[in-house]
C-alpha cells in the first residue's frame, strides 16, 4: 500500500485514474474528473497569491501580570493556576515573538523543551472555563479536544495529528501561525492504564504514544492519507500551478496543555507516602483531605496512576487547582461577568423581562449549589431548577420586570400566583427598584475598583460618573462589564466625532468640556440620542448666536459646558453681551 501512494504522490495522472476508478465505484457514470485545459501557471506557489504582503506573524505584547489581572475578572481563586497559566503561555508566545522580531525565525536550539502544562483538579472548578478565557484574550490559533473522544483508530475517525489539522484551520489556513497556536486537551486522566485491567490498556496506552511525537516536534502531513477529498483537492493544485504542494506542520512551537479531575490520584500519592512512614506517620497521611494529597503528586504518582513515563516527561508544569467552597460559590453568583447570572438575565431578556436578584437570595443558590457537589457547575443546575416554572409562566403576562428573593426560592409556587394575579404589582415593582439600585451600585463599586486597568485599556478616563454610566449601562443591558466599557467610549468617540462635524460643516470650531461630554453621553444612553440629533440640536440652538460674535470679533472658538447646554439661551445673552462689548 505504501509503494501504491508513493507511485500516486509523484504521478498525477495515476492519482487521476485512481480518483476515477473510486468514484465509478461510488456513483456509477454519473460522476467523473474533468481536467482543465489550462496550462499550469509556473509562477503560482501553493495555489496562493504572490501579491499579498506577508503579515507579522504574531502580534502579542501581554505580560503574566495583564493575563492574570484579566482572569481575576472572571475566575474566583485559583491563584496557582491562574499564576502557572499566565505566565508560561505569555513567556511561550512572546518567546516565539521574540525569535521572530530578532530574525533568527522560530526557535531551534538543540534539545529545546516545550511548556506543556497539566491542570490537575476537581469537575466544576473552572479548568476549561480558564483557558477558554485566555484563549479569547491572546488571540492565537487555539483547539479544544476531549481525551474522551481517543481511541485505538484514533480521533473522530482520524488520528491525534486531526488536532494540528485542526489548528491550521482555526489559523485560517496559516501553517506558520498554526504552528504558534496551543492544543488543549481536556479529560486527559481517562487515557491512564487503570491497574489491573485488561482489554482497554492497549487502546489508552497507545493513544498516550501517539501524542509524543505532536508534543514534542514532529512534521504533520495536512493531507490525510487514504482520503478520496485530499487526493482530489492535491490533485486540482498540481493542474493549477504545475507543482505538488505536499504542506506539513512543525509543532516544536505548539504548546499543548492538558486538564482532568484525576479521581483516585490521591489514593495512589497517599499509599506512596505511606510506604515511606511507619507509626503515627501513616495514620497522619490518611487524615489528609485529597487536595492536600494531590500537591504532594509527582511523576512516579502519575506512572502508577497509569502514564507512561515518557508521556509524563513531556509535560514539565503542573498546577492543582483547588476545590470551590460554599463562599466562593457566593463570589460566582456576584462577579459581575459570571456566566450563569448573564445567561439567565438573557433567558429572562429575550421575553422582554429585566430580571434582578437580591444578595439572599444568591446566598441560597450558592448554598444549594454546594450541596451538589459539582463545583460552579453545581450554580448551573440550581438556577435553572429554582427558575424554570417562572421562565415558563412570566412570559405570557404583562409583567416586564422580576425581582428573585429569598421568599420567592423558598415558596416558589405561591410567589408565582401572586406574581401572575398582578394584584402586588406596585409592591413587586418597589422592590425591584430597590435591588436594581443595590446591583447597580455594587457593579458602580466593582467598576471604581477596577478603574484604572479598565482606563488603560480602553483609552477612556473614568470619572465617578462614568464609572456610574457603566454600571447603568450594564444593568440595563445584558453584557460583560468590559463591553459595557467600549459602549461608553463609543458615545465618548461620538460626542467628539460632533466636535469635528460642526467644525467641518459650519466653520465653528466648538469644544465640550468634560461635563458636557458627559451630560452627551447621558442623552445617548437614557434618551437613545442619535448624533444628527444632536448635531441638529446644536445647529439651533448655538449656531445663530455663535455666527454673530465671529462677525463682529472674529472669535470662531466655543467652550460649552453642562449648563451651557441645559440652558443655552441665557448662556449665549451672556456670552454675546460679554463678547461684543
Amino acid at each position: 500500500m505504501n509503494e501504491i501512494n508513493e507511485t500516486m504522490s509523484q504521478d498525477p495522472k495515476k492519482i487521476e485514474k485512481e480518483l476515477g476508478e473510486f468514484l465509478n465505484q461510488k456513483f456509477g457514470g454519473n460522476v467523473k474528473i474533468i481536467t482543465p485545459s489550462v496550462l499550469p501557471q509556473k509562477d503560482a506557489i501553493s495555489g496562493k497569491d504572490s501579491s499579498k504582503g506577508k503579515k507579522a506573524l504574531i502580534d502579542f505584547n501581554i505580560k503574566p501580570k495583564e493575563l492574570i489581572e484579566y482572569l481575576d475578572q472572571y475566575v474566583v481563586r485559583q491563584d496557582k493556576a491562574k499564576s502557572v497559566l499566565s505566565t508560561k503561555i505569555c513567556t511561550h508566545i512572546n518567546r516565539i515573538r521574540h525569535s521572530q522580531t530578532s530574525g533568527e525565525g522560530v526557535s531551534k536550539i538543540t534539545g529545546n523543551i516545550k511548556s506543556n502544562i497539566l491542570m490537575l483538579g476537581p469537575t466544576g472548578i473552572g479548568k476549561t472555563y480558564l483557558i477558554k478565557l485566555i484563549a479569547k484574550k491572546i488571540g492565537v490559533p487555539f483547539v479544544k479536544a476531549d481525551a474522551t473522544k481517543f481511541s485505538e483508530t484514533g480521533y473522530v475517525g482520524g488520528d491525534v495529528e486531526d488536532l494540528i489539522r485542526d489548528l491550521v484551520k482555526e489559523a485560517d489556513d496559516d501553517i506558520e501561525l498554526a504552528e504558534c497556536g496551543i492544543v488543549y486537551v481536556d479529560e486527559i486522566d481517562k487515557i491512564a492504564a487503570s491497574p489491573n485491567v485488561i482489554g482497554a490498556q492497549v487502546s489508552r496506552t497507545g493513544v498516550q504514544r501517539a501524542l509524543l511525537k505532536p508534543m514534542e516536534e514532529t512534521d504533520v502531513d495536512l493531507k490525510v492519507p487514504h482520503d478520496p477529498v485530499s487526493m482530489m483537492q492535491e490533485l486540482e493544485a498540481f493542474q493549477r500551478t504545475g507543482k505538488r504542494n505536499r504542506q506539513r506542520v512543525n509543532t516544536a512551537n505548539i504548546l499543548f496543555i492538558f486538564s482532568g479531575a484525576f479521581t483516585g490520584l490521591s489514593d495512589v500519592i497517599r499509599r506512596r507516602l505511606s510506604k515511606q512512614n511507619i507509626g503515627f506517620g501513616s495514620k497522619l497521611i490518611k487524615s489528609q483531605n485529597k487536595n492536600d494529597l494531590l500537591k504532594k503528586t509527582n511523576a512516579e504518582d502519575l506512572g502508577n496512576f497509569g502514564f507512561e513515563s515518557e508521556f509524563i516527561g513531556r509535560i514539565p508544569v503542573r498546577c492543582l487547582l483547588e476545590p470551590l467552597t460554599e463562599k466562593d460559590l457566593l463570589t460566582i453568583l456576584k462577579m459581575p461577568n459570571n456566566p450563569v447570572i448573564l445567561s439567565k438575565r438573557l433567558d429572562f431578556s429575550s421575553y422582554g423581562i429585566k430580571i434582578v436578584f437580591t444578595e439572599e437570595a444568591l446566598k441560597l443558590l450558592a448554598k444549594r449549589a454546594y450541596k451538589e457537589n459539582t463545583g460552579a457547575r453545581g450554580l448551573v443546575s440550581v438556577v435553572e431548577e429554582a427558575l424554570l416554572d417562572f421562565e415558563e409562566k412570566l412570559p405570557s403576562y404583562n409583567i416586564s420586570n422580576f425581582i428573585v428573593t429569598k421568599e420567592i426560592l423558598e415558596n416558589p409556587k405561591r410567589h408565582l400566583n401572586d406574581l401572575i394575579s398582578t394584584q402586588d404589582s406596585l409592591k413587586w415593582n418597589t422592590l425591584y427598584e430597590k435591588a436594581f439600585l443595590d446591583h447597580k451600585k455594587y457593579i458602580s463599586n466593582y467598576v471604581k475598583e477596577n478603574w484604572k486597568t479598565l482606563s488603560i485599556k480602553h483609552g477612556l478616563t473614568l470619572s465617578e460618573i462614568r464609572c456610574n454610566m457603566v454600571a447603568q449601562y450594564f444593568c440595563t443591558n445584558v453584557m460583560e462589564v468590559e463591553d459595557a466599557v467600549k459602549k461608553i467610549k463609543r458615545f465618548h468617540d461620538s460626542v467628539k466625532e460632533i466636535e469635528v462635524e460642526v467644525s467641518k460643516s459650519y466653520d465653528l470650531n466648538i469644544i465640550f468640556e468634560e461635563d458636557a461630554i458627559d451630560f452627551l453621553i447621558e442623552q445617548f444612553i437614557n434618551h437613545h440620542a442619535t448624533i444628527e440629533e444632536i448635531l441638529a440640536k446644536i445647529y439651533d440652538n448655538y449656531y445663530d448666536g455663535f455666527n454673530l460674535i465671529r462677525e463682529k470679533t472674529g472669535k470662531s472658538r466655543f467652550f460649552l459646558s453642562k449648563s451651557a447646554l441645559v440652558d443655552h439661551e441665557n448662556h449665549l445673552n451672556d456670552l454675546i453681551r460679554k463678547e461684543i462689548k
